[in-house]
């Protein structure tokens, strides 16, 4: 994959970008995004990008500046393709002057877009092909540059040089895909080859490319696999078993049909990848283009009904109930034949569903995005079975969360109650006539509040009443008769007694020990 920088103040157009233009089957993945030039510099030796695409008018430091920098710090062999809002012939002058390869106006032209990255993609690839003589060419970049090519059949000679294969061989493309709980356990690229040349052992070795982490693609020669004349299934569901006991994980194997020359390899790609598209609707293992090349595929979101039927049966607590939905969803997904995309979608619209629910039972912020990502963790790169125990795990959480929310919220109409007393508490106020307010049974509301609150509701208002006149010793001069009546008490002797009470002084003496200790601190 070449490695692209994108650099635009404008988060959406990034993000536009990032949704719009499928990098992958161009051979490019983004590896880095900046806000501006300056953040684009420091970024640098971290992403390490082939292609840089930036915005011209960025603060800080703009586009043609960046530019300029990178001329001069020797990145010569970087590519530099220029968006931007301004059809200025100066801006495109300048740009052409720093070598860019490409200038486009937004708002950007998907196809063109893609068009000139394609474009690109074949020059940079043919340009690794050219240096293969040198030794830091990896058998990666080779192989991206094959798969994308359209070579004719003399011009593959080089390629089968660079990789070590024989011509005279039949060829097909597999993609392979190691599925782990998370991305930190995704097998590497080096741990793969070695599992790989440890069924091979003897041989060559078999040229691997990475297409994004824990997906390989593989060049497989059908008479060292035993793939000719016996049919491909069973050598690679062999290879498959394989793979996947030396890597200890689950892995999909997904393969284009034989070629007979490295020239025309790019068919037997596109068609692995095509087959990658119905990977939830075969079951799990081998899948062959040429088993599902007629078949349909689903790329809508699950039917609206079966999602609100999800959520409602997961609001009242019937999880028995969800489960059979979900187990009836995923066989849904599998029998209608939904695509990897489909999948995600609907899975990310249940959820949405569900935290939708969340929110309005004032669910915190902090569970929401830990159930969101519970659901959605890296959705695609797990087999089909591996999701829904992970989405189950999910409406598992989600249930017990939404049963503690409606715990909390049976309890929800004491807090208005509360909130009455601590804005109320210097007036007349008693649990009498607060009832009466409330429209509430007087002993009830009682009892509520001290269930809630671990207190009654006397000792409450209390407490509250004589903390606020402490707060008036300390900051005022206003006499105990003064201070009684702003904090809810109607007579000034009661006041002092209950203070005396609660605090083992009165309040004369709370604010003469202030006094007391504030000149003792001056001395």
């Amino acid at each position: 994959m070449f490695r692209v920088l994108l650099v635009d103040d404008e988060v959406y157009v990034r993000k536009g970008l990032l949704e719009l233009i499928p990098w992958e089957s161009l051979s490019f993945c983004v590896a880095g995004e900046a806000d501006n030039g300056a953040q684009a510099l420091e970024l640098m030796e971290a992403v390490r990008p082939d292609l840089v695409i930036t915005d011209i008018r960025m603060p800080t430091l703009d586009g043609l500046e960046l530019i300029r920098r990178l001329r001069e710090q020797g990145h010569a062999e970087l590519i530099f393709m220029v968006i931007s809002g301004f059809n200025d012939f100066q801006y495109a002058q300048q740009a052409l002057r720093y070598g860019v390869h490409d200038y486009l106006l937004k708002p950007i032209d998907e196809e063109e877009m893609t068009a000139a990255l394609r474009k690109l993609s074949y020059a940079l690839g043919r340009k690794r092909i050219a240096a293969q003589n040198n030794e830091d060419l990896t058998t990666s970049a080779i192989m991206e540059a094959l798969v994308q090519d359209i070579l004719q059949p003399e011009e593959a000679h080089p390629y089968a040089v660079a990789l070590g294969l024989e011509e005279e061989c039949c060829f097909i493309y597999a993609v392979c895909e190691v599925y782990a709980a998370a991305p930190d356990k995704r097998a590497t690229l080096k741990v793969f080859q070695e599992a790989l040349y440890s069924l091979d052992a003897g041989g060559p070795g078999i040229p691997v490319l990475e297409q994004q982490p824990g997906v390989f693609g593989m060049l497989l020669c059908t008479s060292r696999i035993g793939g000719e004349g016996k049919g491909l299934k069973q050598p690679l569901e062999q290879l498959r078993g394989g793979l996947a006991g030396r890597l200890k994980a689950e892995v999909g194997l997904y393969a284009g049909e034989a070629v007979e020359s490295l020239a025309y390899v790019h068919r037997s790609y596109e068609q692995a990848n095509e087959a990658v598209k119905h990977k939830y609707a075969e079951p799990a293992g081998v899948i062959l283009y040429g088993q599902i090349r007629e078949q349909p595929l689903y790329v809508f979101d699950l039917n609206p009904v079966l999602t609100a039927k999800l959520i409602l049966e997961l609001e009242e607590g019937r999880l028995e109930a969800c489960r059979q939905t979900v187990e009836g969803i995923f066989t849904l997904f599998r029998e209608q034949r939904f695509t990897p995309q489909a999948v995600s979608g609907s899975l990310s619209r249940c959820m949405t569903g569900i935290l939708g629910v969340v929110k309005e039972m004032d669910g915190t912020e902090e569970e929401m995005l830990r159930l969101k990502a519970l659901a959605e963790a890296d959705l695609g790169q797990w087999s089909l079975q591996m999701l829904q125990e992970q989405f189950l795990l999910a409406i598992s959480e989600a249930a017990v969360y939404i049963a503690q929310l409606r715990k909390q919220n049976s309890l929800g109409g004491i807090k208005p109650v509360k909130q009455y007393i601590d804005t109320h508490y210097h007036e007349n106020i008693s649990l009498k006539s607060i009832a009466a307010g409330f429209y509430m049974n007087a002993v009830y509301l009682g009892r509520l509040f001290r269930k809630t609150y671990g207190v009654y509701f006397n000792e409450y208002l209390l407490e509250l009443r004589i903390r606020e006149a402490k707060k008036l010793l300390r900051q005022s001069d206003l006499r105990m008769y003064e201070i009684a009546g702003r904090v809810g008490f109607q007579n000034s002797d009661y006041f002092v007694t209950q203070f005396e009470k609660l605090e083992q002084q009165t309040p004369s003496e709370y604010r003469n020990m202030l006094i007391g200790g504030n000149n003792g601190a001056g001395r």
